[in-house]
């Protein structure tokens, strides 16, 4: 499912503060379920955080797409915002 839903990435993520809306695999659930008691609690889990993230992945990930964006080498900062403004106005158009 998840790359991000092992140990190590959510016990970073706790330590910082920050609610991390990745659900918790099957067969991490699984293994948690045969220690019993120690197993631990299941790790928590919004629902609606999830869709957000989803929706700006898959945002992200169609940006990355747009050869405008993708080959970009620009000389000036202020050129780079201009692009990525153009690229996602043509994917919201295309929509």
């Amino acid at each position: 499912m998840s790359r991000y839903s092992n140990g190590p990435c959510r016990q970073y993520l706790r330590r910082r503060g920050i609610r991390h809306p990745i659900p918790e695999e099957a067969d991490s659930q699984a293994a948690r379920l045969r220690k019993g008691s120690r197993g631990g609690r299941p790790p928590g889990f919004d629902e609606e955080r999830h869709k957000k993230r989803n929706t700006v992945e898959r945002a992200i990930d169609k940006l990355k797409n747009s050869r405008a964006v993708e080959t970009r080498y620009d000389k000036r900062g202020y050129v780079s915002p201009g692009t990525v403004t153009a690229a996602s106005l043509v994917i919201w158009l295309r929509t």
